[in-house]
Protein backbone atom coordinates (compact mmCIF):
# COMPACT_ATOMS: atom_id res chain seq x y z
CA UNK A 1 0.00 0.00 0.00
CA UNK A 2 1.23 3.35 -0.64
CA UNK A 3 2.11 6.15 1.89
CA UNK A 4 1.48 9.01 -0.50
CA UNK A 5 -1.43 8.41 -3.29
CA UNK A 6 0.11 8.91 -6.76
CA UNK A 7 -1.48 12.35 -7.66
CA UNK A 8 -0.48 13.88 -4.44
CA UNK A 9 2.83 15.55 -4.97
CA UNK A 10 5.84 14.08 -2.41
CA UNK A 11 6.81 17.10 -0.43
CA UNK A 12 8.61 17.25 2.55
CA UNK A 13 6.92 19.20 5.41
CA UNK A 14 9.12 22.50 6.43
CA UNK A 15 8.01 24.17 9.54
CA UNK A 16 9.30 27.90 9.75
CA UNK A 17 8.53 29.24 13.50
CA UNK A 18 8.86 33.18 13.93
CA UNK A 19 8.09 34.67 17.56
CA UNK A 20 6.38 38.20 17.62
CA UNK A 21 5.21 40.09 21.33
CA UNK A 22 1.68 38.41 20.54
CA UNK A 23 2.19 35.29 19.36
CA UNK A 24 4.46 32.16 17.92
CA UNK A 25 3.61 31.75 14.33
CA UNK A 26 4.55 28.49 12.78
CA UNK A 27 4.34 28.70 9.11
CA UNK A 28 4.13 25.12 7.34
CA UNK A 29 4.82 24.16 3.72
CA UNK A 30 4.70 21.17 2.28
CA UNK A 31 2.59 17.84 2.62
CA UNK A 32 1.30 17.45 6.33
CA UNK A 33 0.61 13.56 5.98
CA UNK A 34 1.34 10.59 7.41
CA UNK A 35 4.99 10.52 7.38
CA UNK A 36 5.92 14.14 8.50
CA UNK A 37 2.76 14.19 11.62
CA UNK A 38 4.89 13.15 14.43
CA UNK A 39 7.31 15.69 13.78
CA UNK A 40 5.27 18.07 13.52
CA UNK A 41 3.67 16.95 16.63
CA UNK A 42 6.80 17.12 18.62
CA UNK A 43 8.15 20.29 17.33
CA UNK A 44 4.90 22.47 17.79
CA UNK A 45 4.39 20.98 20.63
CA UNK A 46 7.70 22.27 22.11
CA UNK A 47 6.39 25.67 21.13
CA UNK A 48 3.60 25.78 23.84
CA UNK A 49 5.12 26.06 27.42
CA UNK A 50 6.18 29.56 25.90
CA UNK A 51 3.21 30.81 24.30
CA UNK A 52 -0.25 32.18 25.12
CA UNK A 53 -0.80 32.04 21.69
CA UNK A 54 0.14 29.63 18.66
CA UNK A 55 -0.87 30.36 15.10
CA UNK A 56 -0.60 27.97 12.56
CA UNK A 57 -0.43 29.04 9.10
CA UNK A 58 -1.25 26.46 6.97
CA UNK A 59 -1.05 28.81 3.08
CA UNK A 60 1.50 26.37 2.22
CA UNK A 61 -0.05 22.70 2.91
CA UNK A 62 -0.74 21.62 0.14
CA UNK A 63 -2.27 18.46 1.09
CA UNK A 64 -3.36 17.00 4.93
CA UNK A 65 -4.01 13.33 5.26
CA UNK A 66 -5.50 11.81 8.14
CA UNK A 67 -2.30 11.37 10.24
CA UNK A 68 -2.11 15.25 9.17
CA UNK A 69 -5.51 16.08 10.56
CA UNK A 70 -5.06 13.59 14.13
CA UNK A 71 -1.51 15.83 14.60
CA UNK A 72 -3.49 19.23 14.69
CA UNK A 73 -6.02 17.70 16.65
CA UNK A 74 -3.42 16.42 19.17
CA UNK A 75 -1.01 19.64 19.12
CA UNK A 76 -4.78 21.94 19.68
CA UNK A 77 -5.65 19.29 23.23
CA UNK A 78 -1.85 19.94 24.06
CA UNK A 79 -2.30 23.99 23.77
CA UNK A 80 -5.79 23.93 25.38
CA UNK A 81 -4.81 21.80 28.53
CA UNK A 82 -1.86 24.43 28.54
CA UNK A 83 -4.12 27.71 28.59
CA UNK A 84 -2.39 28.62 25.30
CA UNK A 85 -4.83 29.30 21.84
CA UNK A 86 -4.72 27.71 19.31
CA UNK A 87 -5.34 29.43 15.73
CA UNK A 88 -5.79 27.93 12.12
CA UNK A 89 -4.99 30.96 9.46
CA UNK A 90 -4.70 30.54 5.56
CA UNK A 91 -6.79 27.57 5.29
CA UNK A 92 -6.18 26.12 1.60
CA UNK A 93 -9.82 24.98 0.32
CA UNK A 94 -8.60 21.48 0.38
CA UNK A 95 -7.77 21.83 4.14
CA UNK A 96 -10.34 23.57 5.00
CA UNK A 97 -12.78 21.20 3.06
CA UNK A 98 -10.78 18.16 4.80
CA UNK A 99 -11.58 20.01 8.54
CA UNK A 100 -15.39 20.60 7.52
CA UNK A 101 -16.04 17.00 6.25
CA UNK A 102 -14.65 15.78 9.81
CA UNK A 103 -16.90 18.57 11.83
CA UNK A 104 -13.41 20.08 12.88
CA UNK A 105 -13.58 23.03 11.53
CA UNK A 106 -15.64 25.03 14.21
CA UNK A 107 -13.47 23.16 16.96
CA UNK A 108 -10.77 25.42 15.50
CA UNK A 109 -10.37 29.45 15.81
CA UNK A 110 -10.15 29.86 12.23
CA UNK A 111 -8.50 33.41 11.67
CA UNK A 112 -6.80 35.92 9.16
CA UNK A 113 -3.64 36.90 9.00
CA UNK A 114 -4.00 39.72 11.67
CA UNK A 115 -5.90 37.87 14.18
CA UNK A 116 -9.26 38.79 12.87
CA UNK A 117 -12.44 36.28 13.00
CA UNK A 118 -13.13 35.29 9.50
CA UNK A 119 -17.12 33.70 8.80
Amino acid sequence: MATNPSNVPSSRLKLDVHTTEDATVVRLSGNLTRDAAAIFKEEVKALIPQSKRLVLDLSEVAYMDSSGLGAVVSVYITAKKAGCDLHLINLSKRVKELLGLTNLLAVFETTGQYFVKMG
